[in-house]
C-alpha cells in the first residue's frame, strides 16, 4: 500500500527528513519527503500496512520532532519504486 502524509508541528529544522529516510530505509520502505513552503513536511511511502504505521511510530519518537498534526490519505502505489529519498523543493 502506498500513503500520503503532511506533518505539521515542529517538523522543520529539526533532522525530521533525516531521521524519516533513515527509518524508511531500515524497514524497507520506498517512497520520498520534503519539505513544503508552509512549514509542513509531506511523504510518500509504501510498503505494508504495519511497517508503515511502525515507520510513523518511530518518526515520532525522533528527537526534537514533534508532529501535532498529520493528515493521511491512500494513493496508488507505485511498482517501479526501489528506493526511499529526500526530495528537495
Amino acid at each position: 500500500m502506498r500513503r500520503r502524509y503532511r506533518f505539521r508541528g515542529m517538523v522543520q529544522g529539526v533532522g525530521f527528513r533525516y531521521h524519516t529516510s533513515m527509518a524508511a530505509r531500515s524497514l524497507g520502505v520506498t517512497g520520498w519527503v520534503r519539505n513544503d513552503y508552509d512549514g509542513s513536511v509531506e511523504m510518500e511511502a509504501q510498503a505494508d500496512a504495519g511497517v508503515l504505521d511502525m515507520l510513523v511510530s518511530t518518526i515520532n519518537r525522533g528527537m526534537y520532532i514533534e508532529i501535532d498534526d498529520m493528515e493521511v490519505i491512500e494513493i496508488p502505489e507505485k511498482e517501479e519504486e526501489r528506493e526511499f529519498r529526500v526530495r528537495m523543493l
